[in-house]
């Protein structure tokens, strides 16, 4: 049924421990939001794809597995869904399937439902741990704390232990996973690298401008999903740039749209726009660049 890709497959692979701890954090919830996704987003792509005899790709299997993670726990069912099935049909098949799209679909489909609902989107958190027994809505995220002028526990920033995206406070294993795909050559460390270097100085930058923000840089990498989305989704092959030299503006253009959207903006946080402005910029930094390549010839 499904088109077989490594690279895809070792993503699921590394993607398996965040599940894991997420369900930790939240309980059988966690499960069911990626029954309900998973279901979703394949037969989707099952419908366009059957109608010119080819098969489901693994590629949106790690669609399914990145937008569930990127939700908050205590998103309803029926928007998740919504959510997923906008981004299988508007960010990859209209665009012809896989390896065609110049968004990336779990992205494009997260962003769409936290327009759409951002009250949802923005007020859907639990109290994390001990499997999700307690599943009362709580209090601020770390992002909503610092916006406020407050400051966190850095063991509680490191351990993961808060509210948030199911897989944005798994540092260790986000961690973990980024050594994985470097070492399995499945992900660009140059793209990692320059989105994590963008946003703390960036971060610093805001910090030392105006020191009424209080920014503590450290802080501020270890809050929000900037790792989660710095190794697994700014690292997607098909809709970051190809060439050596484009991959460090790409990942700086995501890190500093992330950075400047989640300090001065309504929303919490900047990552999602941040890679739809790198995905947008890509194929021209990569025009740019083999021009500059020619011209040097």
């Amino acid at each position: 049924m499904f088109t077989k890709q490594i690279m895809m497959r070792r993503m699921l692979f590394s993607l398996i421990p965040v599940f894991f701890f997420a369900s930790y954090l939240y309980g059988w919830r966690v499960a069911a939001l990626a029954a309900v996704v998973f279901t979703s987003g394949i037969l989707t792509e099952y419908f366009f794809e059957k109608r010119q005899n080819k098969k489901v790709s693994e590629a949106v299997l790690v669609t399914c597995a990145l937008y569930t993670l990127s939700l908050p726990p205590a998103v309803p069912f029926w928007i998740a869904a919504i959510g997923i099935i906008f981004a299988v049909f508007f960010a990859k098949e209209v665009y012809g399937g896989f390896g065609r799209n110049i968004f990336n679909p779990a992205i494009a489909g997260r962003l769409f439902i936290y327009i759409s609902f951002p009250s949802v989107m923005t007020g859907g958190w639990m109290v994390p741990g001990n499997f999700g027994t307690i599943d009362a809505v709580t209090s601020a995220t770390p992002l909503e704390t610092l916006k406020a002028g407050g400051s966190l526990d850095l063991n509680n920033l490191i351990t993961g232990i808060h509210p948030g995206s199911l897989g944005e406070s798994a540092v260790i294993l986000i961690l973990a996973a980024a050594v994985y795909l470097i070492a399995t050559k499945t992900a660009n460390w140059k793209i990692m690298f320059s989105v994590l270097v963008s946003a703390a100085v960036t971060s610093a930058a805001i910090g030392f401008l105006d020191s009424s923000l209080n920014i503590n840089v450290l802080q501020y990498m270890l809050s929000g999903s900037i790792l989660f989305v710095a190794v697994f989704i700014a690292t997607d092959p098909v809709t970051a740039p190809k060439k050596p030299a484009s991959v460090w503006i790409y990942g700086m253009i995501i890190g500093f749209t992330a950075i400047i959207v989640r300090t001065y903006s309504l929303f919490p946080e900047g990552t999602s726009f941040g890679i739809l402005l790198g995905n947008t910029f890509a194929p021209l930094i990569d025009k740019i660049f083999t021009k500059v390549k020619k011209a040097k010839a």
